[in-house]
């Protein structure tokens, strides 16, 4: 049996550095190649030295999908390219292309700029590594060689987002990325093929979450912000960029029209004026009420929401600030947070998942002091909310991916290891079929049978579609295809007997089989050939029944000829081809009947 091999190089029972190795029919594909954000050392990374111990890996794998620009899914793309050495093809979305490298720029400005480290990629080999791109649209099948096919299909979760199916001869799988399976206000929901793939790869970061009405929280949301703005504190509003930013300020923008608010609302510019350009440009990538909205004004050109400049920080009274990054790891984001956080008055919202390791993670873990690394220590007496507005599927959602999709295997990443397995165990109940969830480093080996592709000729399937139409229906009817299975360039074909021999280029032998019956009547035999003409029209009506010169009947290719035996009996010849067996058998059939 052919196997279909995984190894997690990051995002095996945990969340971050997304980097799976998968490996079938002869193929090595590595899907997505990110980051992790609690990390400062080497083990930010994945290890690659696991597929190569040194040198280049370009001989080892044949191709790099990138699901999404996030950059714990491709936030190591130009240190695997450009320092570890890779020049084979990296696939992604258009959007996901144009956007990419304006995360990785800024990300390694913070790292290298501000803080100093070294052993990491530059601007030149950001730009060297995009210029291996090749950009794929969704639906559109390509093939990277002449063996392995790949498609995309939309993932929503964030501009561009999609989720890859995968195929090398008769093995396929699909590898989510990160997906939403509900529609939002800006992007639609996740959507694929029932295309029944070998492997399922799902993210798993909210499975065993089931998150309640998307009205309720965002009500919540904007109550809350409400409140700490009218007492006069400030709010600040951790994001990412691109995705629950653009969901938050078009929430924002809309209650504060509605409720005639007029507290500022500040957004922390550069990179986010480039992110709504693209929402612009791709806006085929976002959901219908935004599509048609847009023909009439831009829903990403906000009145109340004005660009953010470090000077308001220390600005007294209230504001709203929204700031990257969205975990509070280093930034504008924190920066804020150091200055607003000894204040009561105070509040952060956060809106989506934090990695351990980030100051994100341990306020929501409830830290009254956080330090950093200078030793300065942060007292938090601001609040602190956490309100999921995570464009990730929640439990309901991966399992409504597995019932759609009908995989016949699942394997889990990019989650916790103890909520996976609560997970895996509810799909092995619910499904019946196999789960896994692999830990960084370990190889998970999945069985698939042989599946052998075979082509059936055109014209074969619509004689046995005008046969099995031509019966009364009965769905329990077995259909079956009569035809001659050819091998010709490691092809397998069915095809009809004519086609066959013309394939071949061998002349073409007829097998005749001809039996006798013998009638008791006493009638002329132009007479009985009559009779007995009538009654094949109104037995088989449909099939073609014709009285020729000679008075030979014919049934399709079964041919029936009278002679007399004597005054009182006849001699009925019944012949037919081995094409027409059954045909023949049933008129057979009938003249013993009446013999």
């Amino acid at each position: 049996m052919p196997d279909i091999k995984i190894t997690p190089l990051g995002a095996g029972q945990d969340v971050g550095r997304s980097c799976i190795l998968l490996s079938m029919g002869g193929k090595n594909i590595m899907l997505d190649c990110g980051m992790h954000m609690g990390y400062n050392d080497e083990r930010r990374f994945p290890d690659f030295s696991y597929i190569v111990p040194e040198g280049p890996i370009t001989s080892h794998i044949d191709c790099v999908i990138i699901s999404h620009f996030h950059l714990d899914h491709c936030g190591a793309l130009p240190y695997m390219s450009e320092i570890v050495g890779y020049t084979g093809p990296i696939y992604m979305t258009h959007p996901t292309k144009a956007i990419a490298p304006i995360l990785l720029e800024d990300m390694r400005k913070v790292a290298v700029e501000r803080k100093g480290e070294s052993n990491f990629f530059t601007t030149q080999m950001i730009k060297d590594c995009m210029k291996k791109v090749i950009a794929v649209t969704l639906h559109q099948s390509v093939m990277v060689d002449s063996e392995l096919e790949i498609k995309a299909y939309y993932a929503g979760h964030v501009l561009g987002a999609a989720m890859f199916w995968i195929r090398v001869g008769s093995q396929s799988v699909v590898y989510t990325g990160d997906y939403n399976m509900t529609p939002d206000r800006h992007l639609g929901a996740a959507w694929i093929d029932k295309c029944k793939p070998d492997l399922l790869i799902s993210e798993s970061t909210y499975a065993t979450t089931i998150r309640d009405s998307k009205r309720c929280r965002e009500r919540d949301f904007l109550k809350k912000v409400h409140e700490c703005v009218a007492r006069g504190g400030k709010v600040l509003i951790p994001v990412f960029a691109l995705g629950r930013a653009q969901e938050l300020c078009i929430l924002l923008e809309t209650y504060w029209e509605r409720m005639n608010l007029k507290y500022p609302i500040y957004f922390a510019v550069g990179l986010t004026e480039k992110a709504n350009n693209y929402y612009k440009m791709f806006i085929t990538w976002t959901n219908q009420k935004i599509r048609k909205t847009f023909v009439h004004r831009n829903m990403f050109d906000f009145k109340h929401i004005k660009p953010f400049d470090k000077g308001y920080i220390d600005n007294p009274g209230a504001m709203v600030v929204f700031a990257t990054p969205g975990m509070l790891h280093a930034g504008l984001s924190l920066q804020i947070f150091k200055k607003w956080a000894p204040h009561e008055n105070n509040m952060v919202i956060m809106p989506g998942y934090c990695v351990q390791g980030t100051v994100g993670h341990k306020i929501l873990g409830g830290a009254k002091k956080v330090e950093f690394e200078n030793r300065q220590v942060v007292e938090v007496k601001m609040s602190v909310e956490y309100m999921s507005f995570s464009a990730h599927a929640d439990a309901k959602g991966i399992m409504q991916l597995i019932q759609y999709c009908e995989p016949k295997n699942v394997l889990l990443v990019h989650g916790e290891a103890l909520k996976m397995e609560f997970l895996k165990d509810k799909i092995k109940e619910e499904f019946a079929i196999e789960c896994y969830n692999p830990a960084n480093g370990e190889t998970c080996v999945i069985n698939t049978p042989v599946k052998i592709p075979v082509d059936a000729s055109l014209s074969l399937l619509k004689a046995e579609a005008k046969k099995y139409n031509a019966q009364p229906p009965d769905p329990k009817r077995r259909r079956i295809i009569h035809g001659v299975l050819v091998m010709k360039d490691n092809k397998i074909s069915l095809m009809n007997v004519e086609e066959a021999c013309k394939e071949a280029g061998i002349n073409r032998h007829l097998m005749k089989f001809t039996s006798t019956v013998k009638l008791e009547d006493s009638d002329p035999t132009m007479k009985t050939t009559e009779k007995l003409f009538n009654l094949l029209q109104e037995k088989l009506t449909d099939w073609n029944v014709t009285l020729q010169e000679g008075g030979t009947i014919s049934v399709e290719s079964v041919d029936l000829t009278i002679e007399d035996l004597n005054d009182k009996h006849k001699k009925v010849y019944v012949s037919w081809t081995n094409q027409d067996e059954d045909l023949g058998s049933y008129v057979l059939g009938l003249l013993q009947n009446m013999g």
